[in-house]
């Protein structure tokens, strides 16, 4: 026989779970209009940028200037990678319809040219750029390199999270 109680609760229980996943999304779109940035929030993953940010830190970003000044911290794509990277702006040029960066990380003893794109001298503030760093919360993101970098970590997180469901459920 059919327990309609335990299908109700189950069918709430997904019902809240995709609450949160929906309500997670529209945020992160929200953000990312308000911003300008196709990815409004990142967390660094490198110490390229100590003592400014350490690894972990989450970082909001900020698309909607005009122009970058040199000691703006700026976070780029490089064409065909899918990290971005967090590093300060050295040196720029501008004329009206665009602007060109190079920048360097930090800690880094050399400016980004190496990490560029092949023969490409600076980067494009209007093409690459995925916007100019506004705030930060340290070491925040800590939890993304965890899961990420670390696998006994990821698996650990879910097993406690089915454990949690499990026992929630009775």
């Amino acid at each position: 026989m059919l327990d309609l109680t335990n299908v109700r609760v189950q069918a709430h229980q997904a019902l809240q779970l995709i609450y949160v996943v929906t309500s997670a999304y529209m945020f992160w779109k929200f953000l990312s209009l308000v911003s300008n940035s196709s990815s409004p929030i990142v967390v660094v993953l490198s110490g390229s940028m100590e003592p400014a940010f350490q690894r972990g830190d989450i970082l909001f970003l900020w698309n909607r200037d005009t122009l970058n000044k040199v000691g703006d911290v700026v976070v780029y794509e490089i064409k065909d990678k899918v990290i971005p990277i967090v590093h300060r702006v050295v040196r720029e040029h501008h004329s009206l319809s665009k602007q060109l960066l190079l920048t360097k990380g930090d800690n880094n003893p050399v400016d980004d040219l190496g990490l560029y794109a092949y023969n490409q001298m600076y980067l494009n503030s209007q093409n690459d750029l995925l916007g100019t760093v506004k705030g930060y919360f340290p070491l925040v993101g800590y939890v993304t390199i965890l899961i990420t970098e670390n696998v006994y970590f990821k698996y650990a997180l879910l097993g406690f999270m089915g454990i949690t469901t499990l026992l929630g459920n009775e």
